[in-house]
């Protein structure tokens, strides 16, 4: 369990790039919290810590968007904002997606999945904190069996 505490969007950063460079497909990270509370900044993060060198914009619009890590690896950045219905996640290669042993899932309004996330992922919320306009509060939880995260070891308030 990943459990309060306030970060910047530093913090938040260094945690991600940690999150990136530990963590082990197969692995999914659920990212949920309203607009503006750090999802993307988070989910860019796991990718610099993971790996990916280019440009790792927002799949708001594409939905998801998928980069080679070597060594068969890859990690699979994906935003459900747009999504009107969990089975448009289908539509998706949802299936494929989250169950590739070699894949590292990073998804943004994972809640809109519904019944479609897998029984194995980490959970993380993120809201920002009132009258702290530059603080964000993280919570997370294992939810099944997922791979282990970095501890936030000196990340936070």
């Amino acid at each position: 369990m990943i459990e309060g505490g306030a970060l910047t969007q530093d913090e938040l950063e260094r945690w991600g790039r940690a999150i990136g460079a530990a963590a082990r497909p197969p692995l999914m990270l659920a990212l949920d919290g309203p607009l503006g509370a750090g999802k993307s900044v988070l989910a860019r993060s796991i990718a610099r810590g993971a790996g990916v060198t280019g440009s790792v914009p927002s799949p708001t619009y594409t939905l998801v968007q998928s980069y080679e890590l070597g060594g068969g690896r890859r990690l699979v950045h994906m935003d459900l904002y747009r999504l009107g219905h969990p089975d448009e996640v289908i539509e998706l290669g949802w299936d494929d997606l989250v169950s590739d042993p070699e894949a590292l899932v990073v998804v943004e309004w994972a809640e809109r999945a519904g019944e479609h996330l897998p029984g194995d992922r980490w959970a993380i919320s993120l809201a920002p904190v009132e009258g702290e306009p530059e603080l964000r509060r993280l919570d997370g939880r294992a939810i099944g069996a997922p791979g282990p995260l970095p501890a936030r070891d000196g990340v936070g308030r």
